[in-house]
């Protein structure tokens, strides 16, 4: 019993002195909703990278410590050149991002003249530099229809995404072969498992899961997307397609409903690296700071927001 107080006093501990730091430091604690439960408990904001950005933006803070990873932590300093962002462990990355540098983008520019090339956010910001409009897993599909129906749309870096899009429009879409590891590697034989144990449950899958995967799902939905369904649906039971963190925040927000993950294995490492000790150290320090160079900003920028001028539905 001794030693379950001493861990419960060190987070309480550690709790303070992070928001001690914050208030001192004029900062925002954002958390992504496939963060270690402690870090989403004592975030300021949380939700996918894209309206953690924006949020952010529209805030007085003068410094963002984002618990992400790397594109999320450069998209803030395209959106908020203003502040100062951390990112409470450098090497947080996105092995997808990492799979299109800018350079692969402008030679496949070169290969088919005059496409219009969709970027999903999760990119580096020298590949949305490169880029003519960004999207979201929420708007992939209005995005592409906001694309001149006699254009070629060029597609990166998620393949599976970009075959959602040409399944639910009339776009003429290639591209590029990167993927997610960790919604790639789901299968029908697990999701059939996970309906097989729990018949009267729904399933909610990610887009970057792969087609035939989608095929099963009752519902495809970003993060943000799955939490508010399951909060509007009457469905008691879900099985959940996407990195297991989202579990926390969708049991939290939902306490008498119960989740499933389609896969317990849905766990990426990169989006577990920042606990509490990382963001009091970054906070104490004021770094590892991210700071997006101003031409690659700029361009970067532009492509995000002519995603954000296209209306929602």
């Amino acid at each position: 019993m001794a030693s379950t107080t001493g861990i419960t006093d060190e987070l309480k501990h550690l709790r303070e002195k992070i928001r001690t730091l914050l208030h001192e430091t004029k900062a925002i604690l954002l958390a992504h909703n496939y963060q270690r439960p402690e870090v989403q408990d004592i975030a300021d904001l949380c939700a996918d990278s894209l309206e953690l950005s924006i949020k952010a933006s529209q805030t007085d803070a003068e410094v963002i410590v984002f618990c992400g990873v790397h594109f999320m932590a450069e998209t803030a300093s395209i959106l908020c050149p203003d502040k100062k962002v951390l990112l409470p462990v450098s090497d947080a990355g996105c092995p997808m991002a990492d799979m299109i540098t800018a350079n692969d983008l402008r030679k496949k520019r070169e290969e088919i003249p005059d496409v219009v090339v969709i970027s999903y956010v999760n990119t580096t910001a020298e590949v949305k530099a490169e880029t003519d409009i960004c999207c979201t897993s929420a708007n992939v599909i209005q995005v592409a229809n906001s694309v001149d129906p006699s254009r070629q749309i060029f597609m990166t870096p998620d393949k599976n995404l970009a075959q959602y899009a040409i399944e639910h429009t009339d776009r003429n879409i290639m591209y590029w072969e990167g993927f997610c590891p960790v919604h790639n590697n789901l299968t029908v034989e697990q999701v059939r498992e996970a309906k097989s144990a729990h018949p009267e449950a729904l399933f909610l899958a990610h887009p970057e899961c792969p087609p035939e995967v989608l095929e099963l799902a009752d519902e495809v939905k970003s993060t943000s997307g799955m939490i508010a369904y399951a909060g509007n649906s009457e469905s008691r039971e879900f099985i959940i397609g996407t990195e297991i963190g989202i579990l926390h925040p969708l049991s939290k927000a939902n306490p008498d409903k119960f989740f499933f993950p389609a896969d317990p294995g849905m766990i990426c490492s990169d989006m577990k690296k920042i606990g509490l000790r990382e963001i009091l150290t970054a906070l104490e320090n004021l770094q590892p700071e991210v700071k997006v160079p101003k031409e690659i900003r700029e361009r970067a920028k532009g492509a995000v927001d002519r995603m954000l001028a296209i209306p929602s539905e």
